[in-house]
């Protein structure tokens, strides 16, 4: 985490130092020309020199936590991509004031002039887009914002080119430009700021992490069922929470299971900084039983690991009626070694919940593998699928 901090510093400290240049440059232009459009992004230059600051600052404050702030200061980054959008907003208003209400000036064009736009229109798009792919790379909204506002900064500034060029051929556009950069200006503020308030006012996180997160923590084997999952973003980290059902024969086995789902979430969703995993009791009205067949009749396996088929059986925990059977080839019949151990983790895989088998597996690795997952393991005399539930009701 701190060599991704420090890179992302290293770019706001960039920026910092590219907003600088194109204030410099443009006041230069702006005192020599006289041109208002030159001078309203002057005014935007100023603004974005002042943000880009902010948002150094907000980088450094955001990871760090302390006794008054145990949960971190990651929403700081927010607060400033919040800012920034204000600055924005500011800039707007202000060239809207200079392009309806100020003096009408003569504008003087020289090449140099066109020049200097020209540069400080492409160096800031490019720019832009490094810092685009640094700030997406590190999760960080404040730096984020910046990039995009560099997008806006080479808009507004063709704007400007523009009007330098149609006014070195008579055509009065000076005004024109300045109204346009407006809009501009304020299209993006808005958008700044509706990204921030988002993550400021906890909204969720997008549909497609929430999803990616449920189907991780689904895939563990002990989870037998997912009753909710939330999480929100704060700064350019995640917080996740999720409350699951868990087999597990003991308290040992529920706190290895919680601290696996926890490390595999933040595996497989980036920049997940906490999860909290609570356990809840299960509320399925169903349980699943898998018992090993000898044939597609019912008939049951003298074997585990070599049954042919396995009935998957669906049966109401109220009354114990079976609401579906599904009779499932056994995947691992064939191979040379092992067998009994793969299909008890398949089974696992499935999420069954009793297993009912006509081998005594006590002792043996599939009763270990099934075990650990809180799979009940049920040794019957029974010789058909249906005695076997029929003795269950």
């Amino acid at each position: 985490m701190a060599t991704g901090s420090a890179r992302l510093e290293r770019w706001a400290w960039y920026s910092v130092a590219l907003n600088a240049g194109l204030a410099a440059a443009h006041a230069l232009v702006a005192l020599a020309s006289g041109s208002l459009a030159v001078t309203a992004e002057l005014a935007h230059n100023v603004v974005d020199l002042a943000s880009a600051a902010a948002v150094l600052v907000g980088l450094k404050l955001a990871t760090r936590h302390s006794e008054r702030f145990p949960y971190g200061l990651h929403k700081v980054e927010n607060v400033i991509a919040a800012g920034v959008a204000g600055l924005v907003f500011l800039t707007a208003y202000e060239i809207g004031r200079q392009s309806l209400s100020g003096p009408t000036t003569s504008v003087e064009v020289d090449p140099w002039m066109v020049a200097m736009v020209l540069i400080t229109a492409i160096t800031p798009l490019a720019f832009g887009h490094f810092e685009l792919r640094v700030a997406r790379a590190g999760n960080s909204p404040a730096l984020l914002a910046d990039a995009r506002e560099y997008r806006v900064h080479a808009a507004s500034t063709g704007l400007v080119l523009a009007a330098l060029l149609a006014t070195a051929v008579d055509l009065p556009l000076d005004r024109i430009a300045a109204s346009l950069i407006v809009v501009v200006v304020a299209k993006v503020g808005w958008d700044l700021l509706a990204d921030a308030m988002r993550v400021l006012l906890d909204a969720s996180l997008d549909r497609g992490t929430m999803d990616r997160i449920s189907r991780t923590i689904t895939a563990d084997p002990a989870v037998s069922e997912v009753k909710w999952v939330t999480g929100r973003n704060a700064g350019r980290f995640r917080f996740v929470e999720a409350g699951v059902a868990i087999r597990a024969p003991d308290l040992e086995a529920v706190e290895a299971a919680i601290h696996r789902i926890e490390a595999t979430v933040q595996a497989a969703v980036p920049h997940v900084d906490r999860v909290v995993i609570q356990v809840e009791p299960p509320t399925s009205p169903h349980l699943r039983y898998a018992v090993p067949l000898a044939d597609a009749a019912g008939g049951l396996s003298e074997h585990f690991g070599r049954a042919g088929q396995f009935a998957i059986v669906t049966v109401r925990r109220s009354d114990g009626a079976v609401e579906s059977r599904e009779v499932v080839a056994n995947p691992h019949r064939d191979i040379a070694r092992g067998k009994g151990l793969r299909v008890a983790e398949w089974l696992v895989a499935r999420k069954v919940d009793v297993v009912v088998t006509r081998e005594a597996l006590y002792g043996k690795a599939p009763a270990h593998v099934l075990g650990e997952a809180g799979i009940d393991l049920i040794v019957t005399d029974a010789t058909t699928l249906a005695e076997v539930f029929a003795r269950r009701t």
